[in-house]
């Protein structure tokens, strides 16, 4: 009985064990500060104090029954961490940590400017010009130079005051990926010449995890080696046959026997010595001759050398093919073709021109007249001025009309924003304004951005009578303006014939966003307003 209730005495002190260290660990914690070390010292007493003689000594001491603890437990009781100890190895891990974050350089504060995201699509960009050199002060709001975007060439400002301190990529830098450092400022003039030999911390990144595979092969030696005495036996033999036997790939032998070449003269570079294909052409260099696959053909000799010239992709090529190739490979297009007569509308533009050539004004073009009617078509049949996305069709509530424009750099659609709102002679300065912007590649997101809908005109221009042209995604349409022509009709009576003009149009459909029938209401709300142009004034 006396056994039992000391076993119950024992377990009820255990119960305030955890108690006491969380008292003594929060003791420890408070003696960080300095400013509290003194008032802590009469606590920190009486905790040496209730720890010597803590229930775990008593049980210890008084252990008739072997009582387990667990290990925390026993050792504190056993062999407690003195205060000392404990703060200097805290400090030091603590001085360490702070260590390996500060930077090894002895750089003044300086800021690294990397490539900006222009535009929504921009992945990489080029150095078209510096406007600022090496040294310069620079300011909020000053340009520092242009950059050419997948779409245009832009200009990118300065955010901070200070002083260009280094120059990271030169005039005409292409492919830059956005975010890369292509600068570095500073907020002293001073500080600019300890950066004359600086490299961005982004340039020395790739190099590190390369860095790292380096020092795997000799950890596998090193695996190796306790296993070296029965992989030795086995590694023998492979390189005794090695003298009698030639290992080369089928490539190689294929290319070697075709060029009448021995593999006994060829040294291979591949594994455990094997000829690979690489090393018969570097022999068949060696010797003077043709590297290709079938170098016996006699007709190869004979077919002359083409004459040509590889000009490098700009951005906006480079852009433009992308997205067109994606628009043809995933939006399934149709399309739907009218003619549509233009007499009247060709009568009006010529009294509109009247009035504008008397006030001073500038001419209206037959395309500012098929922009108004297209803008006007998408507000009658809003379905079509609409994007796809993979859970819901955005229908827009603008009509903002891209317009095609061929410059020498590449096609551009800079957009006529609220076209159906718009007069004919505020949509023909403003075509006229871009268009001339697109030319000098100054077009800025905002000028090419947005739009809903696109009109392709091949007609006025190029004499092209009818075309079918790509959706720019993510819209779902674009309208095709084929040249107008003039065409014998039949007139009211049986022989009576008359002559009138007609131009072809071409809508290409995303099937996905516009159904046919939807598609030729849109065509049937367009040729009314062509056919009656007066109902563009309405």
């Amino acid at each position: 009985m006396a056994y039992a209730s000391r076993i119950i005495t024992h377990s009820n002190k255990l119960k305030h064990v955890s108690t006491l260290l969380r008292r003594e660990h929060s003791v420890a914690i408070r003696s960080f500060s300095n400013s509290t070390h003194s008032s802590l010292t009469g606590r920190e007493d009486m905790c040496k104090t209730r720890m010597s003689c803590s229930p775990v000594e008593r049980i210890s001491k008084s252990s008739a029954s072997n009582v387990p603890l667990p290990s925390g437990i026993s050792a504190m009781s056993t062999k407690p961490m003195t205060r000392p100890t404990f703060f200097r190895e805290y400090i030091s891990s603590q001085m360490r940590s702070v260590r390996g974050f500060s930077s090894s350089s002895d750089l003044p504060p300086h800021q690294e400017i990397g490539m900006p995201s222009l535009s929504p699509t921009m992945t990489e960009g080029n150095i078209a010009r510096w406007l600022k050199k090496e040294g310069d002060k620079v300011a909020p709001g000053e340009v520092l130079c242009e950059v050419e975007t997948d779409k245009a060439t832009v200009e990118m400002e300065c955010m901070e005051e200070g002083y260009l301190a280094k120059i990271v990529k030169e005039e005409g830098a292409k492919e830059i990926q956005v975010g890369e450092v292509i600068a570095i400022t500073v907020e002293e003039e001073e500080d600019i010449q300890k950066f004359k030999d600086y490299t961005p911390s982004s340039g020395t990144s790739p190099a590190a995890p390369e860095a790292k595979p380096a020092p795997s092969p000799p950890k596998e030696e090193k695996v190796e080696k306790p296993a070296s005495a029965p992989e030795a036996k086995t590694s023998k033999p492979s390189s005794a046959p090695s003298g009698d036997r030639i290992f080369a790939s089928p490539l190689a032998k294929k290319l070697a026997e075709d060029n009448n070449v021995p593999l006994s003269s060829i040294k291979g570079t591949g594994p455990e010595g094997r000829i690979v294909k690489a090393d018969v052409e570097e022999f068949l260099a060696s010797r003077g001759k043709e590297t290709t696959a079938k170098p016996s053909k006699p007709t190869d000799s004979k077919v002359p050398a083409l004459d040509y010239v590889d000009i490098p992709h700009t951005q906006i090529r480079k852009v433009t093919a992308s997205r067109l190739a994606f628009s043809k490979q995933t939006i399934p297009h149709y399309y739907l073709t009218v003619d549509t007569c233009v007499d009247k509308m060709m009568g009006l533009r010529s009294q509109l021109n009247s009035y504008q050539e008397a006030s001073g004004g500038k001419r209206i073009s037959v395309n500012d007249l098929v922009i108004k009617a297209a803008a006007l078509a998408l507000r009658k049949v809003p379905q079509c001025n609409s994007s796809w996305t993979d859970e819901y069709i955005r229908q827009f509530s603008n009509v903002n009309i891209n317009v095609a424009v061929q410059t020498e750099n590449g096609l551009y659609v800079p957009v006529v924003k609220d076209a159906d709102k718009k007069g004919l002679s505020t949509i023909g300065e403003e075509v006229r304004f871009l268009a001339q912007k697109a030319k000098e590649n100054s077009l800025k997101p905002e000028d090419y951005e947005g739009g809903t809908f696109t009109v392709s005109n091949l007609g006025g221009p190029f004499g092209i009578k009818q075309f079918c042209a790509v959706i720019n995604p993510p819209q779902a349409a674009i309208l095709a303006i084929g040249s107008a022509e003039k065409r014998v009709v039949a007139g009211s009576g049986p022989d009576q014939f008359n002559v009138a003009s007609y131009m072809s149009v071409t809508l290409s459909c995303d099937h996905r966003v516009i159904d046919g029938a939807i598609g030729a209401e849109w065509l049937k709300a367009f040729k009314g307003y062509i056919e009656t142009p007066e109902s563009m004034l309405l």
